[in-house]
């Protein structure tokens, strides 16, 4: 009996140290003169798409994640030319000046910083009403009715002081 206890410790024992030893065998090193991996290239633009934009009065360049200050005049696939003071001339020969936050893209669409900003209000309440359905309609309908009672108070108010201005009146 002593031989059989014996005998399975030691078996135990050896199962257990060939696992211990299997999860800490090291990653064998690289080849002289293998091939590292190339590092990713990180954007830095904080989601800038592609195309020049009005910052600070300068024109900007944001080619493949990559800004850059626009030093020449930029002619674009559409055939739009840019100059570095902002200046937007269409292939039809339209000029437009750029205002700070406008953008044109590579391909030669111009958006305005007015219309980006109405975009985005649209999108934002797209998303809200999907995440509140009703509640902008109930909020509107307790504005109104806020509204009517205040000016209900104010009515009352103006017959108030209407009432006294007549009964100092008949002093």
């Amino acid at each position: 009996m002593n031989f059989r206890f014996l005998f399975s410790c030691v078996l135990a024992v050896s199962l257990l140290s060939s696992a211990v030893a299997q999860a800490q065998t090291a990653v064998p090193a690289r080849k002289p003169g293998g091939v590292a991996p190339r590092p990713r290239a990180v954007n830095k633009g904080a989601g800038l798409k592609d195309g020049l934009t009005m910052q600070q009065g300068r024109m900007v360049l944001t080619e493949l994640g990559t800004t850059n200050p626009l030093t020449a005049d930029k002619k674009l696939v559409n055939g739009t030319t840019i100059s570095t003071t902002g200046l937007v001339t269409a292939p039809d020969g339209t000029t437009t000046q750029m205002t700070e936050g406008d953008v044109v893209s590579l391909t030669g669409r111009v958006t305005t910083r007015r219309s980006i900003v109405e975009a985005d209000s649209l999108l934002k309440i797209k998303t809200y009403d999907l995440k509140y359905p009703g509640k902008r309609k109930k909020m509107a309908e307790d504005a109104e009715r806020k509204a009517k009672i205040k000016a209900k108070l104010a009515e009352d108010k103006a017959k108030a002081a209407e009432k006294r201005a007549k009964a100092k009146a008949r002093r």
